[in-house]
């Protein structure tokens, strides 16, 4: 019986750490993006409020930034290396 019972606590403990979000470090993503351009850091507004949640994050960012493609706040040409300066940074979250 005595086995049984730091087992369950350890069981008990992993799955209370398993319902908890990962914390991270929302500082450090806005002091890199506090260094990107224009266009990035809009790529970056655009995503980071879903970025750390969303299950397949390019197809996040991707939607993202089509859309802001579309709306004409990107250009085109500009589309994806604004969202690979942008990433660099939503990966910190």
């Amino acid at each position: 019986m005595k086995t049984k019972l730091p087992l369950t606590l350890l069981a008990l403990a992993t799955l209370g750490m398993a319902g908890t979000p990962a914390l991270a470090d929302k500082a450090a993503a806005d002091a890199c993006a506090a260094g990107l351009d224009a266009q990035a850091s809009a790529v970056y507004q655009a995503t980071a409020s879903g970025f750390a949640a969303a299950a397949d994050k390019r197809g996040f960012v991707t939607e993202k930034v089509r859309g802001l493609v579309t709306a004409g706040a990107l250009s085109m040409g500009n589309a994806r290396p604004a969202a690979e300066a942008a990433v660099a940074c939503l990966e910190k979250l």
